[in-house]
């Protein structure tokens, strides 16, 4: 149902990236463009950490990950790391769906790695909360 771009062979385009996640292509092209103005980070189109991931959208700030986002046939996946701390100060303002996934991090030292979907506008603006707390750190 949402299948990445996994054809390695082939670099995508941004725009080709965009058309993929379909009923979700305006919120992908929108959060990659407030990354990039909002926080200056530099955006690189990049197969990373296996076959299984596929073609995604690295945001870096000073050499430093701030997130991927990983084209889905009609939808995204961002992945990032927040500290414990960085989830909890906006958990309470966050939907239940986004609870959980913070509830069921991997753990990676103090705090740990969601995968977030977005396929709507409530999970839009939760990534965005999330990314600016991220990023503003």
């Amino acid at each position: 149902m949402y299948e990445r771009m996994l054809d390695k062979q082939e670099t995508p385009a941004i725009e080709e990236m965009t058309k993929f996640c379909g009923d979700n292509s305006e919120r992908f092209s929108i959060l990659n463009e407030w990354l990039t103005s909002a926080f200056n980070t530099e955006l690189k189109i990049v197969f990373p950490y296996g076959n299984k991931y596929g073609w995604g959208v690295a945001h870096k700030k000073k050499n430093k990950l701030i997130c991927n986002i990983f084209a889905e046939n009609n939808a995204f996946t961002v992945m990032m790391r927040l500290s414990d701390k960085q989830y909890k100060s906006v958990y309470d303002r966050l939907q239940k769906n986004t609870q959980e996934y913070i509830d069921n991090k991997y753990p990676c030292g103090d705090g740990g790695w969601i995968h977030y979907r977005v396929t709507s506008d409530e999970h839009f603006n939760d990534i965005k909360t999330l990314l600016t707390v991220k990023c503003s750190n």
